[in-house]
């Protein structure tokens, strides 16, 4: 039986509200960890707030934790979910099924879960790829979709060659590594902080070290290193799923956003080959990391985008 909002199972500790470092002032006054039930696995997810459902998907190899600075503002008119996907945090993490698709539909059940039928996404990284996945599998679920710092969902457009310039190398090459059976493993394991600190500064810098440290201290144990890889090593079928996907444009609203000093107005350009209503938005200053590098602009942005789901919301 679906754990619900009135019988959930509330964790404590590393990786929940109550374990997590440096949250904002009252953090903990309105959001709530959870443990929920999809029917095929269990998602941890961070709630609350009230008014229309707002899903935020964090990106590789963050958490829920990433989006912590905007929350509490987002709260004050949407039901925030900040989930970590499966295979991240304190969520499920099976040997299997980290394509997009099956992604997409573990949301959808933990929306079904808590009894949200329309929901507004916001999706970074790998989040921008499952965001992508939620709007094109489940239009009739999703009301607009912000998008954020990949250039484009995989395989829905034509991948960069093998030999690419060594500015862009250094931030795409942990894809290939990531996908290889078994070698990632072992040659993390016990360098985590020179593995994952590597990407963190590569990516635009911006992450505070000690947000860093405590990233790295939730993906160090073998059962959540190998979890963090499978979004990776699942790129076949969700290439496969994307390039069909890519047939037919989105319908929903979409924003798309670049950080300044990463993949800026590229984000943009691509998506208007993919979806039928683009707004474009390129964060002054930020790199990779924009839901911690320029929180400010982000929220500011994610507000006028969702405002007409509020006057929605609002008419009924």
């Amino acid at each position: 039986m679906n754990t619900s909002l009135t019988d959930p199972v509330i964790p404590e500790g590393p990786g929940t509200v109550t374990g997590a470092p440096d949250l904002p002032t009252g953090f903990g006054d309105t959001f709530t960890s959870r443990i929920i039930n999809t029917g095929e696995v269990q998602l941890h997810a961070v709630i609350g707030g009230r008014g229309p459902a707002l899903l935020l998907i964090h990106g590789w190899p963050e958490t829920w934790y990433a989006w912590r600075l905007l929350m509490p503002e987002l709260a004050k008119d949407f039901t925030v979910i900040a989930v970590d996907q499966r295979g991240a945090g304190l969520s499920d993490k099976p040997a299997s099924g980290y394509d997009t698709g099956t992604v997409a539909r573990d949301l959808i059940g933990l929306m079904d879960a808590l009894g949200h039928e329309r929901i507004a996404v916001a999706g970074h990284d790998t989040g921008f790829a499952v965001g992508y996945a939620l709007a094109a599998d489940y239009a009739d679920r999703v009301t607009r979709v912000a998008l954020a710092e990949i250039p484009a969902p995989p395989g829905a457009t034509p991948a960069p060659p093998l030999f690419v310039p060594r500015p862009l190398n250094e931030k795409l090459w942990h894809i290939p590594f990531n996908r290889a059976a078994g070698l990632p493993e072992q040659l993390i394991a016990g360098r985590e902080d020179v593995y994952f600190g590597y990407e963190f500064a590569i990516q635009g810098g911006g992450v505070a070290q000690k947000t860093i440290d405590y990233y790295i201290s939730l993906v160090s144990d073998p059962t959540s290193l190998t979890g963090s890889l499978g979004f990776y090593r699942s790129f076949d079928e969700t290439l496969a799923q994307n390039a069909e996907r890519a047939q037919r444009k989105l319908t929903v609203p979409v924003l798309a956003i670049g950080g300044e000093r990463s993949y800026g107005a590229h984000v943009e350009e691509n998506m208007h080959g993919l979806a039928e209503d683009v707004t474009g938005l390129v964060l002054r200053g930020a790199g990779h990391w924009v839901a911690e590098e320029a929180p400010e602009q982000l929220l500011d942005a994610l507000r006028t985008f969702l405002a007409p789901d509020l006057a929605a919301s609002a008419a009924r």
